[in-house]
């Protein structure tokens, strides 16, 4: 059986891509500060931890579990903050809560599990069409998307890194996702793509994926942004 692990499993994408994956047959552990939606639905094969990525001390727990697995077959980094507030009004603690979240947090549980990953393995990073450089930007999103561009040449970095041992590692630039977290942002939009859609695509990609990419940003949307 093999093993899969995915942040933000709270709600939207992440939640739904629990679902797939147990239905699939995979060994989930799923990762979010709210473990109450997963563990009531009582999925088969998924064990959930509750972890707040910008914590360090929140790691060891997740650690000493996934040593348990001893070997990790991908890596969904999928849990993200996203802020809709005018520069002006941001603060440097704004700032950090977001990168601490869409890229500090990224960074650490990646290097927690790379030793426990192998050749043949994929690490999935979710970014937002907001971080591709020459998209359309908006006003409000300074911190989010600017994290999420941080996060795509992280993802660069770590494939070149490992490309003669591997995992492989890509990034998927999201466009805009019927989610809890853009409806809260921005309660009057309406995105095109539901969570279960987009969940879709994010399982299938991160199954077979890697077969043909390696350090790449594929974008993911159907609008702008």
């Amino acid at each position: 059986m093999k093993n899969v692990i995915i942040t933000g499993t709270s709600r939207g994408i992440g939640y739904e891509l629990v679902k797939l994956f147990s239905k699939s047959g995979y060994n989930v552990l799923a990762l979010s500060r709210n473990i109450k939606p997963v563990v009531e639905r009582k999925f088969n094969n998924v064990s959930a931890i509750s972890i707040d990525l910008s914590n360090p001390n929140d790691y060891n727990n997740v650690s000493d579990y996934i040593k348990s697995l001893k070997a990790v077959d991908i890596l969904i980094n999928n849990a993200g903050l996203l802020l809709n507030k005018a520069f002006k009004e941001t603060s440097f603690s704004d700032f950090e809560m977001i990168y601490k979240t869409n890229v500090f947090g990224v960074s650490e549980l990646s290097r927690i599990v790379l030793p426990f990953m192998s050749r043949d393995s994929h690490v999935v990073n979710i970014s937002s069409m907001g971080g591709i450089q020459g998209s359309m930007k908006f006003p409000g999103l300074a911190a989010y998307s600017s994290s999420k561009g941080a996060l795509i040449t992280l993802t660069e970095l770590l494939a070149e890194e490992y490309k003669e041992t591997g995992p492989s590692f890509n990034v998927l630039a999201l466009g805009a996702v019927q989610t809890e977290m853009l409806s809260e942002a921005f309660p009057d939009y309406k995105a095109p793509t539901t969570a279960e859609e987009m969940a879709e695509y994010i399982f299938n990609f991160a199954i077979s994926g890697h077969k043909y990419y390696n350090g790449k940003v594929l974008q993911v949307s159907n609008s702008t942004p």
